[in-house]
């Protein structure tokens, strides 16, 4: 396998405040685990910046004025009790677009198997008219837009193992059966959606996971309802919400996922891409907001995607 790692030079612009869990130095153990030798052969590439006006294709027509009006002109404004701008905010969110279009591209004209997208800030709580859950723009969602739209994808798939349900995904998707959208995240947990009977058009699989339960519950949720639903559906193009806030350290939830736990899924999504989708797989990063635990989770999703096999990495 090749697997493309694109990175964020400018990820720090987006801003928070003082002690919020979506901040800075995730991205910087991100970027330590993935700079160490198990990982050499990652092709590696700065994400570009992308068009903002791209978020037109999943949000509605006065989405971005919401968000130019919330940005302060220097300092940092607040769009809920959760959601934060700063000055340079938009930027980021604009590099992080570029970044996830620039993997879709290398994997789409066969540069590269798959692509792991080190972005932030995080978007799959990003609804059609409303920015929240430290999400500004939904950027997996305007990425599957864009697969159709550039490049005639007929059915996307967007599987997310973010702890925290992704509303704004479902939310864009719910009544269109090119899209499906597969979700395992605790509950009850913010946002508060992705019930189980929560089906959109028959595209939509949620499979909520009960607090305190671990890797065990997690696979058997895979194996018995989203990975069947995914092979009846049976995409050209499979895209992961990739959060690793299930994992046991992190502080916003109350899953028992070891880092090892994210290798296994991995593996099992990438054998449906090697079934019906020629393995190509793009994965952008969402949440994880303990730096070991997501440094541990990111290390084995990334080593799988290059090779298939978990290599020994430490939790």
């Amino acid at each position: 396998m090749t697997t493309l790692l694109v990175s964020q030079p400018n990820f720090a612009d987006h801003a928070t405040p003082q002690g919020h869990p979506e901040r800075a130095d995730r991205m910087r153990a991100v970027q330590e685990a993935l700079a160490r030798p198990r990982f050499d052969r990652l092709v590696r590439r700065d994400a570009p910046a992308g068009d903002l006006m791209l978020a037109e294709l999943v949000h509605d027509g006065r989405y971005l004025e919401t968000l130019r009006n919330a940005r302060p002109a220097e300092g940092i404004g607040q769009i809920d009790a959760d959601t934060f701008i700063s000055a340079t905010s938009l930027k980021a969110a604009a590099t992080g677009l570029g970044g996830a279009l620039s993997g879709l591209d290398a994997v789409l004209l066969g540069e590269v198997d798959n692509a792991f997208c080190a972005i932030r800030p995080p978007g799959h709580h990003a609804e059609i008219a409303t920015p929240m859950g430290f999400c500004l723009i939904n950027t997996v969602a305007i990425v599957a837009r864009e697969a159709q739209r550039k490049y005639g994808a007929e059915r996307i798939a967007i599987i997310d193992f973010d702890v925290h349900h992704g509303n704004g995904t479902q939310d864009i998707f719910k009544n269109d059966r090119s899209v499906f959208y597969a979700s395992s995240h605790q509950m009850p947990l913010y946002p508060g959606t992705g019930a189980a009977n929560e089906t959109g058009v028959g595209n939509i699989s949620n499979a909520p996971l009960d607090p305190q339960t671990d890797g065990e519950s997690m696979r058997d949720a895979y194996r018995n309802r989203i990975i069947p639903a995914l092979v009846d559906f049976s995409p050209d193009l499979l895209l992961i919400s990739a959060g690793f806030d299930a994992h046991h350290r992190d502080p916003l939830a109350q899953l028992n996922w070891q880092s090892g736990d994210y290798g296994w899924l991995t593996g099992k999504l990438m054998d449906v891409a090697e079934r019906y989708c020629g393995n190509r797989i793009v994965s952008l990063l969402e949440g994880g907001y303990d730096l070991k635990g997501l440094a541990g989770g990111v290390s084995n999703h990334v080593a799988v995607l290059m090779d298939g096999a978990v290599g020994r990495l430490d939790d």
